[in-house]
């Protein structure tokens, strides 16, 4: 896979290769980060589960990742650790293996990482094994590297409930998902789950695809030439509303093809984030449905599963007690799979939603 373009959630267009070589120069660059193959004892975060926590953000232009920033240092109150103020990669896989390595150079005893590159964020990970730094993954699983849980929504089910939802609602006709990076095991997951779904249960639907990189100008450009080929389009699955859903309703305004739900030739939209702004569209008729990422449960079992970490506590695939399921992926890493509902206007007012917590 060296050299392969790579993008993973709402990040920004590089290579394997390039953010592994630029790993390479930040280890040598900081003289103080254990680059050898020996673990440094004096970084050592085994046992204790004492010791300052940092948080290493992948952006915050989206509102979904401003929520989980905001969500941190209430969890990490909540959960009794001693969390450090966010660091924020900024859309940059090479600045997030800096930012890495510069929170292990401040003796951090435990690192909660939201990964932007799935692929390369293993450098990152290999450091913090050298420094005996355990390390929870949130929202994307690495696809190589030691993390001692990744938390994460189960990303098939996302594209398996678009899939359902518009399957009920549009019957027969086109549908189009607005994917995102396929670099992104996120994107990977929600697409071929979709796309196996409709191919399997509504074979009556012809789902269409727009590979927009969780970039929205991407998106709002590529969706107004496929709906100039294709204006009898029926439905649309927006797989990251955090990006996709302001340029989404700006290209249906600006073609007079936004009309309110149950009125003639209203398109039926289903999102995946669960931000406020969502909400708010589907109380206005503008989208009808929306699967929530749990940022607030991000936020919280991302803490929780540190402070075990730190205290050396191991776990085992199964059911947890707060509704989700312990899986092992290929990988061999483990992921608590935690539960994303569906939205409609019939729930969307329910306060136990996080949408619905944010002010």
């Amino acid at each position: 896979m060296a050299g392969r373009k790579v993008r993973d959630r709402h990040g920004r267009m590089g290579t394997s290769r390039a953010v592994r070589a630029a790993a390479v120069a930040a280890c040598a660059s900081l003289a103080l980060t254990a680059c050898g193959s020996t673990k440094d004892s004096a970084g050592s975060g085994g046992g204790g589960g004492e010791g300052k926590v940092g948080v290493i953000l992948p952006l915050l232009t989206s509102p979904f990742w401003q929520s989980y920033n905001d969500y941190v240092p209430k969890m990490a109150k909540s959960e009794d650790v001693d969390a450090m103020k966010t660091v924020n990669s900024n859309s940059d896989p090479s600045q997030q293996i800096t930012d890495i390595n510069n929170q292990l150079n401040q003796n951090v005893k435990g690192l909660v990482v939201a990964p932007l590159d799935s692929a390369a964020i293993s450098a990152g990970l290999d450091q913090a094994e050298r420094k005996g730094v355990p390390v929870v993954a949130v929202d994307v699983a690495p696809e190589q590297g030691k993390v001692a849980m990744v938390v994460r929504a189960n990303n098939v089910a996302y594209g398996e409930k678009a899939c359902d939802y518009l399957g009920k609602q549009v019957k027969t006709g086109k549908v189009v998902q607005i994917m995102g990076d396929l670099a992104s095991v996120n994107g990977r997951e929600r697409s071929k789950a979709f796309r196996d779904c409709v191919k399997k249960k509504y074979p009556k639907l012809k789902a269409l695809e727009i590979p927009a990189k969780w970039e929205s100008d991407t998106a709002a450009s590529k969706l107004d030439t496929l709906l100039n080929s294709n204006p009898d389009i029926k439905g649309i699955y927006l797989q990251a509303g955090g990006v996709y859903l302001a340029p989404t309703l700006q290209t249906l305004k600006s073609k007079g093809m936004l009309k309110k739900a149950g009125e003639k030739g209203h398109i039926t939209v289903i999102s995946n984030d669960g931000i406020p702004q969502e909400f708010d569209a589907i109380r206005k008729g503008q989208i009808d449905a929306t699967v929530s990422q749990p940022a607030d449960a991000y936020a919280k079992y991302g803490m929780y599963y540190i402070k075990a970490a730190m205290n050396g506590k191991k776990f085992k695939p199964g059911p947890t007690d707060h509704d989700s399921e312990i899986v092992k992926l290929p990988s061999g890493i483990l992921e608590d799979q935690l539960p994303a509902p569906l939205v409609t206007k019939e729930n969307v007012d329910d306060s136990k939603l996080w949408g619905n917590a944010v002010k």
